[in-house]
């Protein structure tokens, strides 16, 4: 037996029942015939008490009679099985599972900080009970280790490695599945069902992401400054274009570079040009 059987067990009332019409008839056998030879049947009724049980909705019980594994009960409400049998609960309720941040290495070395939320529930009550020890403490520590593995199996970003299609950053549905599929490998042992899981934080660990932060705004600078250059050249190649086209001047070189050098700061500045008004020449 490696799997969960599922059994049905006696209606809890209907032993209720016959344990007061027992109880009665002790009762009434004993006033009756004033004889204590009823009173044998009283261990009898404190044995089938202890046979009655209850099972609350999305729960289940666990039969085991003397080491040997006789099924479980998944069905609502109040019964009575043979009272030998010692029983376990198990929750099969979804649960939620919000994982410490732990600081790993993501694949290029970088450390970062990481957790993981998930959401577990038992579908499989013979290996949650008897394949592994606690199968609670099974799904944290097989949970961190999935996302160490998934962390050290991806950059944060492609600043150092620009060939990196997916990213722990970017890349959140394809990480996401990833993560969902290793854990569901490592908690099948324990027969749990994975309903979801997803990285709930992430961000450089704290020595570098000072280093970090002053990296991106770099590079988001030299990427605006790129897209500003690239405009302003075309500006300067239009106003040039329109100026000779419509023959308003006449530039020879000097004059051309003046133009394109003064247009250049202009557009490409960090401030306001201040304009300075010539009252006499171009040449003065």
């Amino acid at each position: 037996m490696n799997k969960e059987k599922r059994i049905k067990s006696t209606n809890g009332y209907l032993m209720l029942i016959v344990l007061l019409l027992l109880f009665i008839t002790i009762l009434v056998g004993s006033i009756v015939s004033q004889s204590p030879i009823f009173l044998v049947l009283v261990p009898v009724v404190l044995l089938i008490m202890r046979g009655f049980f209850t099972v609350n909705p999305n729960s289940s019980k666990v039969m085991v009679l003397f080491g040997a594994y006789k099924g479980t009960v998944r069905d609502n409400g109040f019964f009575w099985t043979n009272p030998f049998y010692s029983r376990q609960k198990i929750s099969l309720r979804a649960r939620n599972f919000d994982s410490e941040r732990v600081k790993v290495n993501d694949k290029i070395g970088n450390p970062i900080l990481i957790n993981v939320i998930l959401v577990w529930k038992v579908e499989d009550t013979y290996k949650s009970a008897f394949d592994v020890d606690n199968y609670q403490e099974f799904v944290r520590v097989q949970t961190d280790a999935a996302v160490r593995k998934l962390a050290g199996s991806y950059p944060y970003d492609n600043f150092d490695d620009a060939q990196a299609d997916v990213t722990l950053r970017s890349g959140m549905d394809e990480v996401n599945d990833a993560l969902e599929n290793e854990i569901t490998e490592r908690l099948s042992i324990a027969g749990i069902q994975v309903l979801e899981a997803r990285i709930g934080y992430l961000a450089y660990a704290p020595e570098i992401a000072s280093s970090m932060l002053k990296r991106q705004q770099a590079v988001a600078i030299v990427a605006a400054r790129k897209k500003i250059v690239e405009g302003a050249v075309g500006m300067v190649e239009d106003a040039l274009e329109k100026l000779t086209t419509d023959d308003i001047i006449d530039f020879d070189d000097d004059k051309k570079a003046s133009m394109v050098s003064n247009l250049m700061v202009v557009l490409c500045g960090d401030k306001e040009a201040m304009p300075v008004i010539n009252t006499g020449t171009l040449n003065a």
